[in-house]
């Protein structure tokens, strides 16, 4: 909770991020609707990526959501204070340090390797009980999970080497599932399936957003979505099935006229061709608007697009809005993305993608949460 002087200041933010919290519940439900009979976690990893991971866990607990993945071993614990019942997932695994923290916690680690799965099976039999994990499965990406060496050696001794560890997922992630053209997709897919064969029966994880839309194939008992939940968009194709869930403007601090030949911002890199409003905003990349949208991205007034107007520097952005009738004035807000520009296509102008817009943005950027639609 913010103490008094920090509500204050808020109060007059440069920038405000609007999180839909309905809509972030609406788009689990139409994940559901495309999963089903398959269950649906929500990731909620890097903050809810940058949304505020306790307000939005909140949300989706009142929705029936009752699992959720996370990274990091500090944003299990926190997010154990605020869903006291709910399964939560540690993808980064089960390192000995923090096995007691796990434990203690009531954490279910994402076991990766084979000496994190004996190290989770030591501390299971040390305890005499049998401890929850995950184990992922690496398929293709080559980044955490069994390779198919460890595996094969899992499979030949699992009686051995999963004693005392109570497998309740088995998991990959795919390399491609933005793509649905890919052929990794369905490699991976063809991989996980042959993994499962080897294995113990248990229930089984393949997909997160993308995957969640490449069909019945790629669900089997369980989908993790991410940026679905937050109205990204998971393919690179055709329209998005998810509701806008974050709305991130920018207060207009000053406005000029300026006439043809004069420039905008550092580096003069925009020239006005004729007489020009300009109207400046109290963001830039210290605030997590990227200084690669320079000249090239857009904001929106009433919807209506703007231009960027020259580069964007640490903590302000100009815009062209000589367009725009009435012109705006001091103490509007300019749209950066939300109901009329795209998480997707502030994304493209920056050379990023969604994912890192949300997770760049600053503190600095007030949130707010709509509880009612």
């Amino acid at each position: 909770m913010d103490r008094p002087n920090e509500t204050k200041a808020n109060e007059f933010a440069a920038m405000r991020l609007c999180v839909r919290l309905p809509a972030v519940v609406e788009n689990y439900r139409t994940a559901k609707r495309m999963a089903g009979p398959a269950a649906v976690a929500g990731v909620v990893k890097a903050d809810a990526y940058g949304l505020g991971m306790r307000p939005v866990a909140r949300a989706l607990a009142s929705a029936g959501c009752d699992s959720f993945f996370v990274a990091r071993l500090e944003e299990g614990i926190a997010l154990r204070l605020v869903s006291p019942e709910a399964r939560i997932f540690v993808l980064d695994g089960a390192p000995a340090e923090t096995v007691p923290a796990l434990i203690a916690n009531q954490l279910t680690p994402v076991l990766n390797s084979l000496p994190e799965i004996a190290g989770w099976s030591a501390a299971a039999r040390t305890m005499r009980t049998e401890l929850d994990a995950a184990v992922h499965i690496d398929t293709g990406m080559n980044r955490l999970g069994l390779p198919s060496g460890e595996l094969a050696l899992l499979s030949a001794e699992h009686k051995h080497r999963l004693a005392g560890v109570r497998v309740v997922l088995w998991m990959s992630h795919l390399a491609c599932s933005d793509d649905p053209a890919s052929k990794m997709n369905r490699r991976q897919l063809d991989r996980f399936r042959t993994a499962l064969a080897m294995l113990p029966p248990a229930p089984a994880a393949l997909s997160a957003s993308g995957g969640l839309m490449l069909g019945k194939d790629y669900h089997f008992d369980l989908v993790r979505p991410g940026i679905a939940l937050y109205g990204g968009h998971p393919l690179n194709v055709g329209p998005n099935p998810f509701k806008t869930a974050v709305v991130c403007t920018a207060r207009i601090m000053q406005t000029r006229t300026i006439a043809a030949g004069e420039t905008v911002g550092y580096g003069a890199t925009f020239t006005a061709g004729r007489t020009t409003k300009i109207a400046t905003a109290g963001l830039g990349y210290a605030d997590g608007l990227f200084r690669s949208v320079s000249n090239a991205g857009c904001g929106a007034v009433g919807g209506t697009r703007i231009p960027v107007a020259g580069r964007v520097s640490m903590d302000l952005a100009s815009f062209d809005v000589t367009d725009l009738t009435p012109p705006p004035a001091t103490g509007m807000e300019i749209e950066l993305f939300g109901d009329t520009i795209a998480l997707e296509e502030i994304a493209k102008a920056a050379g990023t993608i969604g994912y890192e817009i949300l997770t760049s943005l600053s503190r600095r950027a007030k949130r707010t949460y709509e509880e009612n639609p």
